[in-house]
This record gives structure tokens, sequence and C-alpha cells, in this order.
């Protein structure tokens, strides 16, 4: 996986993830140790709007260190950035505190990932419910 495909990925995982209620400033930076998809590309939170941008930032709160592979899991939820971090698959520089909020991005992410899935199944039900009276045609 080129740096590029795997910017493009991680950026659909964060994108669309309601992040009004974080009033502060967040900006974090990921750094990539990998041969092909080495790199780095930031996160930022910003009068309540997500930026992902394959770029440096030097005015970082955080930057945290790892391989694409531990990134991704992160992103979708599957291993918690602490854990990764307590168990040095996670590299963190710069401030913890803010380091930390991290995951409350991720969980709102999956959160409205959850609520979208359901909402989606309900109204396939409903129209499947639909599709099955009498007189109504498909």
């Amino acid at each position: 996986m080129t740096y590029a495909d795997f910017f493009y990925e991680i950026k659909g995982k964060f994108m669309g993830t309601d992040v009004s209620d974080i009033k502060e400033h967040l900006a974090y930076q990921f750094s990539i140790e990998d041969e092909e998809a080495g790199g780095c590309f930031y996160v930022e939170v910003k009068d309540g709007q997500l930026y992902v941008e394959p770029y440096e930032y030097y005015d970082r709160d955080a930057n945290f260190i790892s391989d694409p592979d531990t990134f991704m899991k992160i992103a979708e939820g599957k291993i918690d950035p602490v854990w990764a971090f307590t168990t040095q698959k996670l590299k963190v520089e710069g401030d913890i505190e803010k380091a930390l909020r991290l995951k409350e991005i991720i969980d709102l992410k999956l959160k409205q990932k959850k609520a979208a899935e359901k909402e989606r199944a309900e109204k396939e039900r409903a129209e499947k419910d639909g599709a099955k009276k009498p007189g109504k045609k498909k």
C-alpha cells in the first residue's frame, strides 16, 4: 500500500465525524513508519470542524508514531489507542492530555456509524414491510 492509498483510506474513516461538541482546538500529527506507506498527515479539530490533510503539522498538540496497520486498527476502533500506547505499538510525543482526546474523536465516529447503520436497517425494514402490504407495488 502506498502512502496516498493509506492516507485516503484513513481520511475516509475520520471524515464525516460530527465534532461540533468539541470546542477546543486539537491538532494531531500521525507519523507513519513504513517503507511503502511512510509519511505523515494531520487531524485537526477547529471551530467544531474536523480536518484531515496529508501534510506535516508543526504547531501540533501531539505526534502519534506507529506503523500503518496500528493506525488503521485504531481508526476502525479495533484497538484502543491507550492500549496501543501501553503495549508500545504507538508512540506519543507532546501533550498527553490532549493526545487522550483522540479516543473521544474515534468513539464519536464509531457511535455515529452505529447510529447510521441502525437508521439504515430500520428504513430498509420499513420499506420491506411497506412492499408486503396488499395493493402496493414495489
